[in-house]
């Protein structure tokens, strides 16, 4: 029976594939009793699972590429040694034996006790190693119901399956990155989480906040994504097939024509360069970077170095991915933003936690409570910079005294240098994210010591309008178009001109291309976004007029309905 369910798209175009289901082991597992003469035989089905998981996942290691990322080594060998603790792979069998029961019933057990304990947990990091436990058990239970098919699918199948989650972290979208698969459908996030800004990177058709997919859809199922409009469709009939087939047809005919323009300048059409630069999370983004046309790399998300891991990556293991990325870029520049760790990405050792992790202690506030990994991390990029021009960002700035301390931590960071005869570039820049209403209401600070600034729309839009961008509960508030919003947005860009500091906006907005010509009229030159989206941004950038825009920008500005900037928005884009 064909039904449909709706979301947020997270990426665009459409997927046509079979339902790949990623498993929630608590849910789906029977209680039944075993005969005392076959416990034994129970107790050896659940060995054997054992024994075969951990064959997988030294095969998997021993078919990581050597230019992988060192996160995806440490993320099996993590799942090795909790496959192996005896508190996972012996106490099953001993309930087996006791309760007389299935040995899948008594694995899910266990795993509940489990993860109530690191639930206990202070740290932040140890206590999300719970998902490692769940996960590692989810292997286990497929070993045992017999789908090892399912789990080695090839590059070929990958293509066409869509995979269906209760929910995906954003190291589960680190680790997704290594295949190609079609789409994928979560029941939860929100399109600004940092799983849906992962999935946009992928340049893959995706849902979040699904809500009940993940129960509904069974393995293998027909399914149709629509990332545009936040569709999904279960065992659509012909018609509506050969409908989404067709507009498939016409999304991937629109981006060939795209790819046209790539090497085109941006610049508008009475003459005005716009810089289009692009996001990135890892340092084989690049490839995709190339592709798309980007003038430069307008923010490198440095804490992905960190994830999937239980130590801290040290500073040459930094030093070279910044290098990279940097030559990789041929002169051109990389923005590197440093760690922006906290709310929903932790790291062993230097997360902590609190009743609300989004206004806690995270990004640069964690940096400085934590000088010893803010100054390695400081040094590879200062390092890096002899190779290319990096340009350095600091996230979540919100008053004078962390300015001054991080600009402090950079200067000692180069008398160190200095000391060891270690080159860099004397010049680098140094500049703040304005993503806390505080920065753009005292941008006075901002502009007399720093060379640049870039506007982070997502938690600005968070922060303002005082809703957690990860949950979907809340998601239909979350407005760029609230006029609080558009007002600090304006007044950063402008305030930046006037003082002659520029300013980038490299959230999601500037990924927006129904957003593109406002920015423009707010005086934005410089955007940088998902490469997926930089070439429909820069086709937008050579079909406007900004002698048209400001006016109709300011008229924006002064209502107070959003609805009603949204019909002006229309009219600007027309």
């Amino acid at each position: 029976m064909s039904f449909t369910l709706h979301g947020s798209g997270a990426g665009g175009g459409i997927a046509i594939g079979r339902a790949h289901l990623i498993s929630s082991a608590r849910l789906e597992v029977a209680h039944y009793a075993i005969a005392p003469e076959h416990l034994e035989l129970e107790v050896m089905r659940f060995s054997t699972a054992v024994d075969a998981v951990r064959a997988e996942l030294q095969e998997l290691r021993r078919s990581v590429p050597a230019d992988a990322p060192a996160e995806l080594g440490a993320f099996l060998n993590l799942h090795l040694m909790l496959l192996d603790d005896a508190t996972l792979s012996h106490v099953p069998r001993a309930l087996v034996r006791s309760l007389k029961c299935n040995a899948e019933w008594a694995l899910v057990q266990q795993m509940d006790y489990l993860v109530a304990q690191f639930e206990k947990i202070d740290d932040p990091y140890l206590r999300e190693r719970k998902a490692d436990v769940v996960q590692v058990v989810e292997r286990v239970l497929k070993a045992m119901q017999d789908r090892p098919a399912r789990a080695k699918a090839a590059p070929a199948q990958e293509q066409s399956l869509i995979v269906v989650a209760h929910d995906l972290s954003p190291a589960d979208m680190i680790v997704f990155k290594q295949h190609q698969y079609a789409g994928f459908v979560t029941d939860l996030g929100g399109v600004t989480s940092h799983t849906a800004i992962l999935a946009r990177s992928l340049n893959i058709p995706a849902i979040v906040g699904a809500h009940s997919a993940r129960q509904m859809v069974r393995e293998g199922e027909l399914l149709i994504v629509d990332g545009v409009q936040g569709v999904l469709i279960v065992a659509p009939d012909e018609i509506v097939l050969a409908e989404y087939e067709q507009r498939q047809r016409g999304i991937e005919l629109g981006r060939q024509k795209l790819r046209r323009i790539r090497t085109t300048p941006a610049t508008t059409r009475d003459g005005t360069a716009v810089d289009l630069h692009a996001n990135i999370e890892l340092p084989q983004d690049i490839e995709q970077v190339r592709e798309s046309g980007a003038t430069g790399v307008g923010l490198f998300r440095s804490e992905f170095l960190f994830l999937n891991r239980d130590d801290l990556p040290g500073e040459d293991e930094q030093f070279e991915a910044y290098r990279q990325v940097a030559q990789a870029m041929r002169g051109m520049p990389v923005t590197i933003r440093t760690l922006d760790l906290g709310a929903d990405k932790t790291v062993n050792g230097s997360a902590r936690g609190g009743p609300n992790p989004a206004m806690g202690l995270r990004a640069i506030r964690l940096c400085l409570a934590e000088p010893q990994m803010f100054l390695t991390q400081l040094r590879a990029i200062l390092r890096a910079s002899n190779y290319g021009k990096i340009r350095l960002l600091i996230p979540m700035l919100a008053h004078a005294h962390e300015i001054e301390q991080a600009l402090a931590m950079i200067a000692q960071s180069k008398q160190f240098l200095d000391e060891q005869n270690l080159p860099y570039d004397r010049g680098i820049e140094i500049g703040g994210m304005i993503e806390v209403p505080a920065a753009a209401l005292s941008l006075g600070v901002f502009v007399r010591k720093l060379d640049f600034l870039s506007i982070g729309t997502n938690d600005l839009i968070q922060y303002t309008l005082a809703i957690d961008r990860t949950d979907d509960s809340v998601s239909h508030l979350y407005n760029p178009l609230h006029p609080a919003v558009l007002h600090l947005i304006a007044l950063t860009i402008r305030t930046g001109k006037r003082m002659k500091v520029p300013v980038a906006v490299c959230g999601e907005m500037a990924g927006d291309v129904a957003l593109t010509r406002l920015l423009l009229g707010f005086g934005l030159r410089q955007f940088s976004m998902h490469p997926a989206n930089l070439l429909e941004i820069k086709q937008q950038v050579l079909r406007t007029d900004l002698a048209k825009l400001e006016q109709l920008a300011n008229r924006i500005l002064r209502v107070e309905d959003p609805d009603k900037a949204l019909q002006l928005l229309d009219k600007l884009n027309a």
